[in-house]
């Protein structure tokens, strides 16, 4: 390899990560893909019903790219949706701004996620994700405000919102 291409090659690899990308990826699913879940398809069939974007998040635990998202922004009444299932998952009324880029919840629904230890990027954090389909959601951090002081910080492609439904 002549040093003009390795130098070329380290700008390319250095602008792309600088540049941003839309999303990284934690891992492999690790234990949720080992769960039994309601909803189960195939790869192919959850890549004809999700956009590109929810399915690196929900099927391959990427994470999006901070402030992308509209629903941080989203100060409506209603619920949060699973995006993959359509499970309802979490109440504005328990949405906060966390000011970390993501939307951010202080408690789900009762039975709504379930929760792994993810180990990735060498540390350990609590990964969330949908209970019926297995759906990748995001993390929860225990930095949240009263009462429960958890932030379950939730990729906004992952979920839809439905204004005015209540739980």
């Amino acid at each position: 390899m002549k040093r003009r291409n390795f130098l070329y090659g380290g700008i390319g690899a250095v602008t792309a990560l600088a540049g941003g990308a839309l999303m990284f990826r934690a891992g492999s699913r690790g234990s949720a893909k080992a769960e039994s879940f309601e909803i189960v398809k195939s790869e192919e069939e959850w890549r004809a019903i999700l956009t590109p974007e929810q399915y690196d998040v929900l099927r391959e635990e990427a994470t999006e790219r901070a402030f992308s998202s509209p629903l941080n922004d989203e100060k409506r009444a209603g619920l949060f949706h699973c995006a993959g299932c359509d499970l309802p998952l979490y109440s504005s009324e328990v949405k906060y701004d966390s000011g970390t880029g993501w939307p951010s919840f202080w408690e789900s629904l009762p039975g709504a996620i379930g929760t792994k230890d993810d180990r990735s990027f060498f540390m350990v954090r609590t990964e969330c994700h949908c209970r019926r389909c297995g759906g990748h959601l995001g993390h929860i951090f225990d930095d949240g405000p009263p009462p429960t002081g958890k932030r379950h910080c939730i990729n906004g492609v992952a979920l839809t919102f439905r204004p005015g439904e209540t739980a």
